[in-house]
């Protein structure tokens, strides 16, 4: 493999810098989870300062108490970019220099994500059309504290990983929480009145909050608000019945995205019937590839909406 250039921060040099900022908290939204975390007391991590130039990534070689956090939260419709700017806003106000900002493809796309270090699916889903990435430092009295984000999406939730590299219980040391303060990014749809209106008035839905491990029909969570109140509706009409059609987006052949888009919804059927106790015979399952786009597959914001489940009312009376 080749080397990635690094950059050594002394600590003559960290002398030299302002002290650090007041102590803080970054905080993510109230219904945040914390899906992962792995901590070093004394490790190292190469922090990357610059985007893949085709060879590698330009680092600074960051030493200390090395955490890392996966936090996921339901913000279905979010960017990317909504998803980091509350987290940078806070960032700075905290006293963090911005080293380096890219999205996807100013980071290197495929590449700079396999040369980063992420936590693995599903607790941190990165998808590799639609991530932002961050590094910031800010110097203290005896060393520099590192901090970096990588921020991605599904349809229906957004993920961060967040590393902080810095001395192990330093005073003012940077802490992660869900907090109140910070509302959702988007107030989550599919409240069981709304998905009986649209089934009955527009004949389907679609149940926006779902999240798939990439490339898999693997739920990555087992709760899912329209899926709750789908279940209420069908246990509350017994003589409804409905199908659950799966979508994709237009990558890949036809054939493979029709077989992935039923088993994602064969998924749903199955955790609605075993899960939630709807009766098997009021739900079918099927799937269609990219056959029935909801937006262009030409944006990363149209493949997104594109990868999804709808259920379609089928009663006649």
């Amino acid at each position: 493999m080749k080397m990635l250039r690094e950059m050594t921060l002394t600590a003559a040099m960290a002398a030299l810098m302002p002290a650090m900022a007041p102590a803080g908290m970054l905080e993510l939204p109230a219904h945040a989870v914390r899906a992962a975390e792995q901590s070093e007391p004394l490790a190292s991590y190469r922090l990357p300062i610059g985007p893949w130039d085709g060879a590698e990534i330009q680092t600074i070689w960051a030493e200390g108490e090395v955490l890392r956090q996966a936090w996921t939260y339901r913000s279905p419709g979010a960017t990317t970019l909504q998803l980091l700017t509350p987290l940078r806003d806070q960032l700075t106000e905290a006293g963090f220099e911005i080293l380096f900002e890219c999205e996807t493809d100013a980071c290197g796309g495929f590449d700079f994500r396999y040369a980063t270090d992420v936590l693995p699916e599903p607790e941190m889903h990165v998808d590799l059309g639609d991530y932002r990435f961050l590094s910031a430092q800010r110097m203290g009295d005896e060393a520099p504290e590192y901090i970096s984000l990588m921020i991605s999406r599904s349809s229906a939730r957004g993920f961060v990983q967040i590393t902080r590299v810095g001395t192990p219980g330093a005073e003012g040391a940077t802490l992660f929480a869900a907090s109140t303060k910070n509302p959702p990014v988007t107030e989550l749809p599919a409240e069981p009145e709304a998905i009986a209106a649209e089934l009955e008035n527009q004949g389907r839905a679609v149940l926006a909050d779902l999240s798939f491990e990439t490339g898999s029909s693997t739920l990555i969570d087992d709760e899912f608000v329209s899926l709750s109140a789908l279940a209420e509706y069908l246990l509350d009409n017994p003589d409804r019945k409905i199908t659950l059609v799966g979508h994709t987006d237009a990558e890949g052949a036809l054939e493979k995205n029709i077989a992935l888009s039923e088993k994602r919804a064969e998924a749903v059927r199955e955790h609605l019937i075993l899960a939630l106790a709807v009766p098997a015979e009021q739900i079918e399952a099927r799937g269609v590839g990219f056959l029935a786009p909801l937006a262009s597959n030409l944006t990363d914001d149209g493949r997104t909406q594109n990868r999804r489940v709808e259920v379609i009312l089928t009663s006649t009376q």
